[in-house]
């Protein structure tokens, strides 16, 4: 028998497996679809309203008063998330199934949003601060490795050409309830200090909402890989990065620049209170800017996904940044609710459109058994910034004013846009 003989059946028979693996995804497609647009939808519409730049950041303000201390709250959320992505990759690199670890990060990371709501109801001043700062923390950290293990698994269950319209009608949807939600939110929950504590209650609602979506993945039927990597140390695997980095120019600069982007998140805590400033803090207005934010990213959504599958997630990123470049500049000129609320829904179009094109662009590169690992290095470069960019907004409003932080926001993501214009190709037409 000739040496070459044993290779080519090695090959065969990873050929066989990966047929049975794309069979098995087809089969169960219309399962598998529904239960994570509904999961998506429960769960995208409890996070935004921890994630959207309304409450959390008026709730840090009115237990701190300082804007330094928003930006720290802030950044403990995001560098909670980039210090645990890498070791959410290797967590599940070497599982055949990764849901049940995504059933206890997921509870894990929910927890925290609860205890938030708990901070609030039950803690004053400067321990209910610190609380907050310690939940942000935690919520943050679990999040970054959900992020990983819910990105991994949807990649094993949804085909490349439909992920984009997945997600665009999964955030669609779970937009419009939130939008619903933060409105209500602000209208009735804060305006009416709901609880003894209105922001306390609009947490809670959250908590609620993704508990009962991260039930709903019993219901999926996950595939086994054809191939599988040997399980690792994570020290061992943080060795390996310099040469996965190097192996794929095209993903690392993917990498820098989805990087650089998220350092545009420098102003997302301060659009509110610079809104503050202009037309006042109340229930009200923040139901309304909540409103304008969730809906337009809710409207855009589907869009986006659309666009995504049609001309490919580069484009996506860019056209993104242009209309968060440009929401940004319109709220120089804005004095108003009405044009406040016009700003924010930009913001929410740009914002929501460049997360969906990141997260999804990131999947086209390389091969399935490095793919846990890529994302959890692209999540951990994208948290670190945006943990790093609330931070040092937080000094640049001290000690400057909303105007240079807005201004340092454009220059950030004016360089990822010209990194991604003239750097790299599209990854879908390898």
């Amino acid at each position: 028998m000739s040496t070459s003989e044993p290779q080519t059946t090695a090959q065969s028979t990873i050929a066989d497996a990966e047929k049975a693996f794309d069979e098995q995804v087809r089969r169960d497609l219309p399962r598998n679809y529904a239960v994570n647009l509904v999961h998506g939808l429960l769960g995208q519409t409890g996070f935004r309203l921890v994630h959207a730049p309304t409450f959390v950041p008026a709730f840090i303000y009115i237990l701190s008063g300082s804007e330094l201390a928003v930006g720290l709250a802030l950044a403990a959320q995001h560098f909670g998330a980039a210090s645990s992505s890498l070791l959410g990759a290797t967590l599940i690199e070497h599982r055949k199934k990764v849901i049940p670890i995504g059933f206890v990060i997921g509870g894990l990371m929910r927890v925290q949003v609860l205890g938030l709501a708990l901070a609030g109801l039950f803690l004053d001043g400067q321990v209910a601060f610190i609380a907050a700062c310690l939940f942000l923390g935690l919520f943050g950290f679990f999040n970054g490795m959900q992020a990983v293990i819910f990105n991994y698994m949807m990649s094993k269950v949804i085909p490349v050409n439909l992920r984009g319209r997945l997600t665009g009608l999964r955030n669609f949807m779970a937009g419009l309830t939130a939008s619903g939600v933060a409105y209500l939110g602000g209208q009735y929950f804060i305006e009416t200090n709901a609880l003894g504590n209105g922001y306390s209650a609009t947490f809670l609602t959250a908590f609620i909402l993704t508990s009962v979506g991260l039930g709903l993945l019993a219901f999926i039927k996950e595939p086994v890989p054809p191939v599988i990597r040997a399980q690792a140390s994570f020290f061992g695997r943080m060795k390996e990065l310099p040469a996965l980095l190097r192996a794929d120019p095209g993903f690392t600069r993917f990498f820098m620049a989805r990087s650089l982007g998220a350092l545009g998140t420098i102003a997302v805590p301060f659009y509110v209170l610079y809104a503050g400033e202009a037309v006042g803090l109340s229930g009200t207005n923040l139901g309304i800017l909540s409103l304008a934010f969730l809906l337009s990213q809710t409207a855009t959504n589907l869009g986006w996904g659309a666009l995504a599958d049609k001309t490919g997630n580069r484009f996506v990123f860019m056209a993104t940044l242009v209309t968060w470049i440009l929401s940004t500049a319109l709220l120089f000129f804005a004095n108003d609710i009405f044009l406040l609320a016009l700003v924010f829904a930009g913001l929410g179009a740009g914002l929501g459109g460049f997360q969906i094109s990141s997260q999804n662009m990131v999947l086209e590169f390389g091969d399935r058994q490095d793919l846990p690992m890529r994302i959890a290095i692209s999540n951990a470069g994208n948290s670190f910034m945006m943990g790093l960019g609330p931070l040092m907004g937080g000094f640049v409003a001290l000690w400057f004013s909303y105007t240079a932080v807005f201004w340092c926001a454009m220059a950030f993501m004016l360089l990822a846009l010209a990194m991604v214009a003239f750097l790299i190709d599209e990854p879908r037409n390898r």
